[in-house]
């Protein structure tokens, strides 16, 4: 009898949706969870020593996203190497699709996956504004104030347009998505990447708008093999953003 050919998934099918479901939930957790406590920390620990003033300037703020993000990625990528040292945690630059450096094909990738996103949040916002609790206008809360000058102003925009969009994509694009698009097909590991990256920013509107961003992001994965064109796409995403709202002030 002749052997098909194809690898097949030996685990039941109930595995891969624990499997799927505790990844998500891990990467949620991780996420979500650090900011939280860095919440409750500022809250009921320095704000006891340090004015409010202080604690709400931008150069605070930006203190407070590099610890945030940090340990977010620490916590994801980092750890799990080194408390369970076996071939399910490890994880290479490859599989983080951080393999080279950036070329220009990603760069001439990164303004073509803009538009794309943008087209496509545009319909799926236009879809969502059919029902009476969507709110499309919702303005974000950055932590940044408006009213931001010289040094404070670049300080902000490194942060939100730079270094934000460059953790972001290793944590989802490179290690969520890097996990899930070997165990399930291509096409579900997209959705559940980009479902999650919308639900970790816990508004609707923006949640719509980086989903569609996070696909088109996957789908860069794919076309390339690594996540620096949906690193560029997210960075523009974000400055542009930045300037709208920061510079010409229609936040």
């Amino acid at each position: 009898m002749k052997k098909s050919g194809g690898k097949k998934n030996k685990n039941p099918w109930w595995m891969t949706v624990l499997y799927v479901l505790g990844l998500s939930a891990f990467v949620f957790a991780a996420v979500v969870g650090v900011e939280f406590l860095i919440s409750l920390f500022i809250s009921f620990v320095l704000v006891n020593v340090i004015s409010v003033e202080t604690l709400t300037t931008p150069l605070s703020n930006s203190i407070f996203s590099v610890i945030s993000y940090g340990l977010s990625l620490l916590v994801v990528v980092v750890l799990p190497p080194l408390l369970f040292k076996d071939k399910i945690a490890k994880i290479s630059r490859e599989r983080l699709g951080l393999r080279g450096l950036p070329t220009w094909t990603d760069v001439g990738l990164a303004p073509v996956g803009y538009i794309v996103s943008i087209l496509i949040a545009s319909g799926l916002t236009a879809v969502f504004n059919l029902v009476s609790w969507f709110n499309a206008s919702e303005a974000q809360d950055l932590g940044y104030s408006y009213y931001m000058q010289g040094w404070e102003r670049g300080l902000a925009f490194v942060m939100l347009a730079v270094f934000a969009p460059i953790v972001e994509e290793i944590i989802f694009r490179g290690w969520l998505y890097g996990k899930l698009r070997v165990k399930i097909p291509k096409w579900v590991a997209i959705l559940v990447t980009s479902l999650l990256f919308g639900l970790v920013h816990l508004q609707w509107n923006v949640g719509i708008t980086v989903f569609s961003m996070s696909v088109v992001n996957c789908i860069l994965r794919e076309v390339t093999g690594t996540i620096y064109a949906g690193m560029l796409v997210h960075m523009l995403n974000n400055g542009i953003a930045f300037y709208l709202v920061y510079v010409m002030g229609m936040g």
